[in-house]
């Protein structure tokens, strides 16, 4: 056997069983991949009534970043009391309630994990993840033999995928 039918040999079994090893993963990307889609939207998301004692006193912009609320806004003031989207917070006693959507558990869990940072130690496995998924692009070329029909039609399929995805980011 020559070094060349070895080395095609080896990536076809590495893909194979990388595959078969990373498959539950994948299926967990792709669904909160798609749930990410809607994210803007309420799809899936059930509401949650909080009710959080903070700071009292608080200005405008620690009350958004104790809540952890993105593009915080008072509406209006009315004594202590001040009205927020979906919530009120006391000045006086610090006692913030408001109402979130939030994912079903599972569904927050997965899509935590696709969206992990680099202060989240799931990064490590989401490099991981990400060189898995590059090193099945590259093995991909290595499933059939470059003189077989299937090998050359995939090639086409592979221009027009490239060719997609230029539109995509560039339209």
């Amino acid at each position: 056997m020559s070094t060349s039918n070895s080395f095609s040999n080896n990536m076809r079994v590495i893909h194979r069983y990388l595959g078969f090893f990373l498959a539950g993963i994948m299926a967990v990307y792709a669904i909160s991949g798609v749930i990410l889609i809607f994210r803007d939207t309420d799809f899936l998301k059930k509401e949650k009534q909080i009710v959080q004692m903070i700071k009292p006193n608080a200005s405008e912009k620690e009350i958004g970043e104790m809540l952890k609320m993105r593009q915080f806004k008072v509406d209006k003031t009315e004594g202590d009391l001040i009205y927020f989207r979906d919530g009120t917070y006391n000045k006086s006693t610090g006692k913030a309630e408001f109402k979130v959507k939030q994912l079903p558990t599972i569904l927050e869990k997965m899509t935590h994990l696709h969206k992990a940072k680099t202060e989240d130690p799931l990064y490590y496995f989401n490099i991981f993840f990400g060189l898995s998924l590059l090193f099945f692009v590259i093995s991909a070329f290595w499933m059939f033999m470059p003189q077989t029909t299937i090998f050359k039609r995939g090639l086409y399929f592979t221009l027009g995928g490239i060719i997609l995805t230029l539109i995509l980011l560039f339209v």
